[in-house]
């Protein structure tokens, strides 16, 4: 039998068992070794998610990693044993934004491992073979079910277009704060400077790169650092910090927003916005490019998530487990499940 959390609608969940799931034509089944918990997850339960991104009932688990166990017609039977992770987002392949390798903008309608389509909460996974990114026979599992964070941070620093001996700032010190001082440190910067209230989060973020810390307070006041970046990489998704990642940057530089807004966030200025000539993108989930990057930079060592991690539950422990996240604890990190 196969165990897996699902939701059956918001706050209300069940473990079910069933039988072991089959690969079909194109597909391999996987072993889930770990999958993270994310806030994406959390509004899932809580019933927050725009109800055109989630479909119930729905076995979450976007973020996670495994080993190939069986594999269905057509694919490589080499690939079984093989560790692995895999795209979230089921693009079609053959619409204008696939063809341009925008596949996470798939124009074919949203479908999405752990949403709209079962996911890793669950002791196997069933997915199409053309999503997976095998990883190396030695890599760490556990590391790597941080790889879909990475590879939303890949696409932002793609985006960002980091170049050697620039100021850079890194606004918020969660996972994706975390994973983009690791990737952007590898751009050797002049300065990169991580904005974040919690004092923990900064030392990490020093840790692993990261040459300044600033309390958002301190990067206002005293220690301004209004206009002062070649790129700002916004992470943190809270109600001020698209407005006030511009603000930090030159006249003429570049502003990355990763961070998932809520209605109501404040609004950029259009005035600075223009008379500072500043490119503003946004990124929404990772292209298969930014993923075979991740999951690249993770292989050489340039992405070590597994400091990241601070909780571990089995699958029953579910509720204990999603309560953590975004509970405000600055203690907590990455939370994972082990099915």
């Amino acid at each position: 039998m196969s165990r897996s959390l699902v939701i059956e609608r918001p706050g209300e969940h069940r473990v079910a068992r069933r039988d072991v799931p089959e690969p079909g034509a194109g597909e391999v089944r996987v072993r889930v070794a770990w999958a993270g918990i994310c806030m994406s997850d959390r509004e899932v339960y809580d019933g927050h998610r725009d109800a055109a991104y989630v479909r119930y009932p729905v076995t979450p688990g976007h973020e996670w990693s495994g080993t190939v166990d069986a594999v269905g017609e057509g694919v490589d039977q080499a690939l079984v044993g093989r560790k692995t992770v895999a795209e979230g987002f089921r693009a079609c392949g053959v619409c204008a934004r696939c063809r341009e390798g925008e596949t996470s903008l798939c124009g074919g309608g949203y479908a999405e491992t752990g949403f709209t389509e079962p996911g890793a909460f669950a002791d196997h996974l069933v997915i199409p073979q053309r999503l997976l990114h095998p990883l190396h026979e030695d890599a760490d599992l556990r590391a790597a079910a941080l790889l879909e964070p990475a590879a939303v941070i890949a696409a932002a620093v793609r985006a960002g277009r980091p170049r050697p001996g620039e100021r850079i700032a890194v606004v918020g010190a969660g996972t994706l704060g975390l994973l983009a001082v690791q990737l952007l440190a590898a751009s050797s910067p002049a300065e990169l400077t991580v904005i974040d209230p919690r004092a923990a989060r900064g030392e990490q973020a020093l840790r692993f790169g990261a040459t300044r810390s600033l309390s958002p307070a301190a990067a206002e006041g005293g220690e301004s650092v209004q206009g002062r970046f070649d790129l700002v990489v916004e992470t943190a998704g809270a109600p001020s910090t698209a407005a006030s990642s511009c603000l930090l940057a030159r006249r003429g530089g570049r502003v990355v927003l990763t961070g998932m807004f809520t209605p109501g966030a404040t609004g950029i200025d259009p005035v600075h916005l223009s008379l500072s000539q500043l490119e503003v993108r946004s990124v929404f989930g990772a292209p298969s490019s930014a993923w075979s990057e991740a999951v690249r930079a993770f292989g050489l060592g340039l992405l070590d998530p597994a400091p990241l991690i601070t909780h571990e539950f089995p699958l029953e422990r579910f509720a204990d487990a999603v309560a953590l996240v975004g509970g405000g604890d600055p203690a907590t990190g990455k939370v994972l499940l082990r099915p």
